[in-house]
């Protein structure tokens, strides 16, 4: 059956089946006990839950980064943190960050360091990372259909990746920018008291305790904390608000174990980058950096070169991972902000094109999507009109991807893996 004539049916029965295989595979896992960490496999049901880590469970870098000093849990509270929230009641704050210690990870130290080799294959060329997801999300629509869809696209997406990009293929889903990083910003005035928000709106108000006006922990899915229990959890973005070399933010992620993502746009220094991977990754991990490039086609094609040359010149290894989203949005004539489904293209065409002018490796795509029937973003085959817009606007922040302009997104990039798979065989049994 030709690629262009697979149903989605077809398409979610095989990503089925590769799901199936993929859980056959017994997941690591591993412990610290002092210095050494014991490796050990075992097959777990997917209700059950290992034992709470202990502060000591988290593999730490015992390493001085360049002007930084000694990594602690505790040391970035003596550098400069920008983009925090303000907290009313300090007490009423570390009652609930106790609580949030005490429930266990989301993710598994296994886990996160899987993610790593994954990430170093595709820094290699030898895979490719689909991450998506939404944008924001609101407390009350975490449903079972919701993940169904979400979940049900991703698969479909990464099927045609693999099977018209000839690639194996790396799924992420994107935790929801207000879950992932507080913000100082005040949303709402509420009798006189400035509640303090997450990145977004302010669909954060359900998981407010009324009285005082701080997050409660029955409602607040674990959003943020400094915890030990917590340090295993993400692949953990820096944005470009708090990317300080001498920042909390740098200094706090340069101590942990989870692979983390830079986000970049065309403002980003190349000496400035080389110097950020430096204190994050002084061992040059492959895996354990990845640059999200976010900055619109146009610059892509005049910025990006210089930081790959940069990164290329340090002899540093980073996943590079295109970010088509946050470059192209505009406000539509009715008021809503949108983006345009060609533009979004045309950047991960470039970003192609770069890489392919430069001889590096395009790592992965980075995507806000639903699986659901939304009109937020404007164009692809089922054409959306800015008319169209206000009809299934359900986005709580940022315009996203419907399931239908997602897939033929994948479509789109799977022919470019291809193509350039296909030139690289080329090459080599030419002898170049």
């Amino acid at each position: 059956m030709a690629l262009s004539t697979l149903s989605s049916k077809s398409l979610y029965s095989n990503a089925n089946n590769l799901v199936k295989q993929n859980q056959q595979q017994p997941p690591t896992f591993s412990f610290v006990t002092g210095n050494k960490t014991h490796m050990s496999k075992s097959h777990l049901s997917i209700s059950a839950f290992a034992a709470e880590p202990t502060k000591n469970s988290v593999a730490v870098k015992e390493y001085a980064a360049p002007g930084t000093g000694k990594w602690s849990f505790e040391s970035w509270k003596t550098k400069k943190a920008l983009q925090l929230p303000e907290y009313p009641d300090a007490n009423e704050l570390q009652s609930v960050l106790k609580t949030i210690e005490a429930f266990p990870p989301i993710v598994f130290a296994g886990e996160a360091r899987s993610l790593e080799e994954r990430l170093a294959e595709a820094a290699m060329g030898n895979v490719f990372l689909l991450q998506g997801g939404d944008c924001a999300e609101s407390f009350k629509e975490f449903s079972a259909i919701n993940i169904r869809d979400t979940f049900r696209i991703m698969l479909q997406m990464s099927v045609v990746l693999m099977f018209g990009g000839q690639m194996p293929i790396i799924k992420v889903g994107r935790m929801a920018g207000q879950f992932a990083k507080p913000r100082s910003d005040p949303f709402e005035d509420k009798d006189g008291v400035k509640l303090p928000s997450y990145k977004g709106d302010n669909i954060n108000v359900d998981a407010f305790d009324k009285k005082s006006r701080i997050p409660d922990p029955q409602r607040l899915i674990r959003a943020y904390s400094q915890s030990a229990a917590t340090l295993n959890l993400l692949h953990l973005p820096l944005e470009e608000r708090t990317r300080q070399l001498d920042g909390a933010h740098v200094e706090f992620l340069r101590g942990i174990s989870n692979p983390i993502g830079i986000k970049v746009s065309n403002k980003m220094d190349p000496n400035e980058l080389v110097k950020l991977i430096e204190i994050l990754n002084s061992n040059n991990n492959p895996g354990r950096i990845s640059i999200i490039v976010r900055m619109g086609a146009e610059n892509m094609r005049v910025k990006l070169p210089h930081l790959i040359r940069a990164v290329r010149r340090a002899g540093q290894i980073v996943t590079w991972i295109c970010d088509p989203m946050h470059g192209n949005t505009i406000k539509a004539p009715c008021g809503l902000k949108t983006r345009p489904f060609d533009a979004i293209l045309a950047e991960g065409r470039a970003f192609f094109d770069v890489h392919e002018q430069e001889g590096s490796h395009p790592g992965g795509i980075h995507l806000e999507m639903t699986g659901q029937n939304v009109t937020e973003c404007i164009g692809g085959s089922r054409t959306v009109t800015f008319d169209d817009l206000s009809s299934r606007y359900h986005t709580h922040c940022d315009p996203r991807l419907n399931a239908s302009q997602s897939l033929e997104l994948a479509f789109i990039i799977a022919e470019r893996l291809r193509k350039r798979r296909v030139g690289t065989q080329r090459l080599l049994s030419s002898g170049l």
